[in-house]
């Protein structure tokens, strides 16, 4: 018969363990928490996650922690003799005083779909370049795909991306394990103290309440500014009121030239016709071909169409799995506001979404491709294949070898 002592052992044990599966963290079996990286993110202590700080004192730290340190002291009986490596020279932030912040401890981020990317997206990089000053700056695009809403799967976009943005090319990441917002906050946590969260002016109460909801759970920050990019008039003409719904109802209506006009003028017209047959393509439709379903395409096109669908009950209806189209979190409907939807993640994490900002979730969509990234190798059939789906000729026949004599 177990005793109160390893009760409580085990309960607090199990507790950690049940916090440290929804971040999605490997216990190394002496107390600390690894992530998907390999990088020991979190300790147990009393028995929950308490997550690691670069700077914390002797007395916080884990017993894990505290016995390396003795090692590499040489205080600990039966260590061998270490030897001691030279202190580093931290070169002083240019203009930081005594007591200022050392460079590297903030992070600036944007997480958004770009689907697909647009000139008026440079103005959301162009703002997190100057909050990020001399720091570090990660773009990370999301990584859903479907036909309706994000027709460009992620190697493709970010492959747009860096030729449209080529100023911001070093800084946008292509990492498929960065799904949400949380995903690069829990990714970050750890080795930056201060995060900036740059996003449009429409979105910044979400991650504003979103962010700091959850600080001190799933991540510890000492603060996470979200900063707006600016306002942007969507009824305006040209590239001021241009967005990636406007640009995919441009591709329905077989209307390159409104498409080019959303897209920086650096890009070469080949690579924009390019990006218009990758989205045509991928979103299924055919040149100047009208889709009355507008609403399911480009909601904020037609919000009209969307509101009577939500109140009749085609969508987005009690039990649905839905996915936010901002920061990328999935969860079930469990609330139907008016013109909102209280929505709960399998971690039983809760958020609010209104409805033009939420799809049906994609659970495991092949893409256009239906091969992985490293499979699209030049000169190989799967890659032939890919090209082939991309330009829509994929009836065409393999003559040579059809009509090749036969010896």
């Amino acid at each position: 018969m177990k005793n109160l002592f390893q009760f409580l052992a085990e309960a607090g044990a199990s507790q950690a363990s049940a916090q440290a599966t929804k971040l999605n963290l490997k216990s190394d079996g002496h107390g600390s928490w690894i992530d998907t990286r390999g990088n020991i993110v979190a300790t147990t202590e009393k028995g929950r996650l308490v997550f690691l700080d670069k700077k914390k004192k002797k007395g916080e730290e884990g017993p894990v922690q505290q016995m390396a340190k003795r090692r590499a002291d040489d205080n600990l009986a039966g260590a061998p003799l270490q030897q001691k490596a030279a202190p580093k020279k931290v070169k002083p932030v240019e203009g930081e005083g005594e007591g200022g912040s050392a460079e590297g401890d903030t992070l600036t981020t944007a997480f958004g779909r770009f689907n697909p990317p647009t000139a008026g997206h440079e103005k959301l990089l162009q703002a997190a370049k100057k909050a990020a000053t001399d720091g570090d700056l990660k773009i990370y695009p999301s990584r859903t795909q479907d036909p309706k809403k994000n027709p460009l799967d992620p190697d493709m976009k970010i492959s747009f991306m860096k030729k449209m943005f080529p100023d911001y090319s070093d800084n946008i990441v292509n990492d498929d394990q960065m799904k949400s917002i949380f995903d690069v906050l829990v990714n970050a946590n750890g080795d930056y103290k201060n995060v900036n969260i740059i996003v449009g002016s429409d979105r910044q109460a979400e991650f504003e309440n979103l962010a700091n909801k959850y600080n001190g759970e799933l991540y510890e920050f000492e603060n996470i500014r979200v900063i707006s990019a600016g306002m942007r008039d969507a009824d305006a003409a040209g590239v001021e009121g241009m967005s990636a719904s406007k640009m995919r109802k441009a591709v329905v209506d077989g209307d390159f030239d409104t498409f080019r006009q959303g897209t920086p003028k650096e890009l070469k017209d080949n690579d924009t016709q390019s990006l218009f047959n990758a989205v045509q393509s991928s979103m299924k439709v055919k040149a100047k071909k009208k889709v009355a379903e507008m609403w399911e395409i480009a909601p904020k096109q037609d919000p009209k169409g969307l509101r009577e669908n939500y109140y009749a009950g085609n969508v987005f209806n009690i039990g649905d799995i839905v996915e936010n189209l901002n920061t990328g979190l999935i969860g079930e409907i469990v609330r139907r506001g008016t013109n909102y939807l209280i929505c709960v993640t399998k971690e039983n994490y809760m958020f609010k979404s209104w409805i033009r900002d939420v799809m049906e979730a994609v659970v495991n969509y092949p893409g256009p491709s239906g091969v992985p990234a490293n499979e699209r190798e030049v000169g190989t059939d799967s890659q032939r294949n890919y090209v082939m789906r991309m330009t829509g000729t994929t009836d065409i026949k393999n003559f040579i070898n059809k009509f090749k004599a036969k010896k």
